[in-house]
C-alpha cells in the first residue's frame, strides 16, 4: 500500500483486484469493538502501508531502509518533503518490521514536536526514553536491533533552544537510541542536527500514482467515481495523499453506498470556489464600482469560501491573464502575498479581500 498520512502517503503495490479486496476485508474482520461490530477505522490509517516494501514511488528511501533493516542497523534520520508523501508512514513501517508488533510500542516514542516544541520536552520526555536499556532479542526468540527509536514529526516546528537540547541528547545515547525527524522544511532546523542524520527528501507523488491509488480504494471500498472527479481530488488535495483520501471518504459517505462521486460533490467537501464567483469578483473589479465590488465579495463570504481559498484561485487565474501587463500582475501579486500574511495573523478576512480587490480594480481600470 501507498504511504500518507501525517507525514506520509503512497502507493499500494497490489497484484491484482481481488488481493486488495481480500486484504481489506481481513483489516476490517481484524479491527472489531467488544461487542463483535467491525471498528470504523479512517482510510488514511486503514490503508497505511505496513511495511516499507509497501510504499512505492519513494524509491532512494526504500532501498536505503531495506538495507538498514537487513543489517539490523539504523542511522540517525531526517526525513522532509511535502505533507503527504510518506514520511511518517515509512519510519513507523521501517520500526515495525525492525521491532516485530510485540515490541514496537515499548521501543518506538512517537512525539509531535508542533504541539510539544520546548525544551522541556526533550529534557523529560525524550531523554528519559532515550536513557532506557534495550535488549537484542524480542518475547518470540527472534533477534531484533538493541536499541530504541524517537520519531520527532514536524521537527521543523521546534524551538531553537530545543533543538540544540535534542543535539546534546543525539550524542550521549547515541549507543541505545536513534533519532528520526520529520518535518517539510530542512532549513528550520539546525546545521547541527542535519550533520548527524542520514538526510531523505521524499518527492511529491505523481498524478498518475495518485490517480491509481484513488481509483483502487473506491473498487477496495465498491464506490463509483467519475473520472472527473478523480481529477477534482487531485487538484483540491494538491498532491498531499492524506487529504486526498480525506475528501474521498467524505464524498463516499455524502453519496452512499449506490451514489456515484462527481466533481461538484468533491468540490463542495474541498471547499474550492467556483469559477463564476471567480469571474464575478474579477467582472466587479473591471465595473469600476466600489459599490458593486462590495455587494459581490459580501455575496461570495456569505457563501462561506476560505479567503485563503480565494487567494489560491485568484493567484492561478492572474498569472495567466492576458489583457494584464507584467507591472500590472507584480503589483496585485505583491498585494496578495501582504494579504496572506495578514490573514494568517488574523486579520479581518472581508477588509482584507477588500483591499486586494480594490488595488485589481486600480491596475485593470486607472493604471495604463
Amino acid at each position: 500500500m501507498q504511504a500518507f498520512l501525517k507525514g506520509g502517503s503512497a502507493s499500494l503495490n497490489s497484484k491484482d483486484k481481488s488481493q486488495s479486496a481480500s486484504a481489506s476485508s481481513a483489516a476490517t474482520k481484524a479491527q472489531k469493538t467488544k461487542d463483535g461490530k467491525p471498528k470504523i477505522v479512517p482510510w488514511i490509517e486503514k490503508y497505511r502501508p505496513k511495511s516499507v516494501e509497501e510504499v512505492a514511488y519513494q524509491d532512494e528511501v526504500i532501498s536505503v531502509l531495506k538495507k538498514c533493516i537487513e543489517g539490523s542497523d539504523l542511522p540517525n534520520l531526517l526525513f522532509y518533503g511535502p505533507p503527504g508523501t510518506g514520511k511518517t508512514s515509512t519510519i513507523l513501517a521501517a520500526s515495525r518490521q525492525l521491532f516485530g508488533p510485540e515490541l514496537f510500542r515499548d521501543r518506538v516514542l512517537e512525539l509531535n514536536a508542533s504541539d510539544e516544541r520546548g525544551i522541556n520536552v526533550i529534557r523529560e520526555k525524550v531523554k528519559k526514553f532515550a536513557q532506557l536499556t534495550a535488549s537484542g532479542s524480542r518475547p518470540d526468540g527472534k533477534s531484533c536491533p538493541p536499541f530504541k527509536i524517537i520519531i520527532l514529526d514536524e521537527a521543523d516546528s521546534m524551538t531553537k533552544d530545543a533543538q540544540s537540547a535534542l543535539r546534546r541528547t543525539m550524542e550521549r545515547e547515541s549507543k541505545t537510541t536513534r533519532f528520526c525527524l520529520v518535518c517539510n522544511y530542512v532549513s528550520r532546523i539546525i546545521e547541527p542536527i542535519t550533520s548527524r542524520c542520514a538526510k531523505f527528501r521524499f518527492k511529491a507523488l505523481a498524478e498518475d500514482i495518485l490517480s491509481s491509488r484513488l481509483k483502487k480504494i473506491c473498487e477496495v471500498e465498491g464506490m463509483d467515481i467519475d473520472d472527473s472527479a478523480v481529477s477534482a481530488v487531485l487538484k483540491a488535495s494538491e498532491g498531499d495523499m492524506r487529504k486526498a483520501i480525506m475528501f474521498l471518504q467524505s464524498a463516499s459517505r455524502l453519496c452512499g453506498k449506490d451514489g456515484t462521486i462527481t466533481q461538484d460533490v468533491i468540490f463542495d467537501i474541498a471547499g474550492v470556489v467556483p469559477d463564476e464567483c471567480v469571474d464575478g469578483l474579477f467582472s466587479a473589479c473591471y465595473s469600476d464600482s466600489y459599490e458593486d465590488l462590495d455587494r459581490t465579495l459580501q455575496n461570495v463570504i456569505m457563501e462561506g469560501y476560505a479567503a485563503s481559498q480565494i487567494l489560491s484561485q485568484l493567484h492561478d487565474k492572474i498569472v495567466i491573464k492576458d489583457n494584464l501587463s507584467d507591472k500590472q500582475k507584480s503589483i496585485i501579486c505583491e498585494k496578495m502575498a501582504k494579504v496572506d500574511r495578514c490573514l494568517t495573523d488574523g486579520a479581518d478576512e472581508y477588509l482584507q479581500l477588500m483591499a486586494l480587490f480594490s488595488t485589481i480594480m486600480q491596475q485593470c481600470c486607472h493604471d495604463n
